[in-house]
């Protein structure tokens, strides 16, 4: 009899061992698949994650705009933030494609470099084409123009670019006025600065005879020293501004062409320019 119930008690025992296996490997699968499971949706929500970002960066992505802040009223400083009608005209392309503009103020003679170097997208300061700087940069279509004027102190006797021959004239370094001062002048009679203020500073305290300046900012310096300098003249030559990006960029080219069209269309150009030069 005792043999008979140890054997039905270790039957039970081996069952529930069974039993307990039995579980503890379904326990286990169970938790493999969940897990897998869970490997597979984290892998899928990064991929989907990363597919998103990419989408975006293709859609939008930061445009660097290379500019030299001393240029009223292309570009300037208005306490800490960088305002003119090149910064507005910028937003409104970026704002066209997308993109979220970020501006670095620069050496005007360095906007170009920057530009072939990569460390900026495009270059916006009031630049006019140059086939020296075609060289090193493409350039959009036209979207605002202006011209070259003559500053002289409001004494002097010049009256026009033919009284210039002798004089030190005065022009920002890598400019078209500097280009222009030295085929009238000479390079020997050319007084380059870094910013056109340092200039009228030189023009007011005689240490030069005459400033070539586009003529928007000159309208600047001729409102904030009435009485001190004046323009003489006609002018020295009409001036067509565009956007520059690397050679290579010629998908960047093209868009910005589409956005400058589309802006020139909608009058949303015009409407930047005279807030900025009023009609006359």
């Amino acid at each position: 009899m005792k043999k008979k119930v140890f054997a039905l008690t270790m039957a039970a025992v081996m069952a529930a061992a069974s039993l307990t296996g039995c579980g503890s490997k379904e326990a286990e699968t169970q938790a493999a698949a969940q897990e897998t499971s869970t490997a597979q949706a984290e892998g899928e929500a990064t991929e989907a994650e990363e597919t998103t970002e990419a989408a975006a960066e293709a859609e939008g992505g930061v445009l660097v705009m290379a500019t030299n802040a001393e240029f009223e009223p292309w570009e300037y400083h208005d306490g800490d933030s960088i305002v003119g009608i090149d910064v507005e005209i910028a937003q409104a392309i970026a704002d066209k494609l997308g993109m979220e503009l970020q501006i670095e103020d620069m050496a005007f003679d360095a906007i170009i470099p920057s530009v072939v170097s990569g460390k900026a997208d495009i270059g916006m300061a009031a630049i006019s084409y140059d086939e020296d700087r075609a060289k090193s940069v493409s350039f959009s279509d036209n979207y605002a123009g202006s011209s070259l004027v003559l500053l002289v102190a409001e004494d002097s006797e010049i009256a026009s670019a033919d009284d210039l021959e002798g004089k030190l004239v005065g022009a920002q370094t890598g400019t078209t006025g500097e280009l222009t001062a030295t085929e009238m002048v000479g390079d020997s009679n050319v007084e380059r600065y870094n910013s056109y203020f340092e200039a009228v500073q030189s023009l007011l305290t005689g240490k030069i005879d005459a400033i070539i300046i586009d003529g928007a900012p000159a309208k600047v310096f001729l409102s904030q020293n009435e009485g001190k300098i004046k323009q003489v003249g006609d002018a020295l030559s009409n001036e067509e501004y565009a956007v520059v990006a690397a050679l290579d960029n010629t998908e960047l080219i093209e868009k910005i062409n589409g956005a400058i069209s589309e802006l020139q269309e909608s009058g949303e150009i015009d409407t930047i320019m005279n807030k900025y030069i009023p009609a006359e």
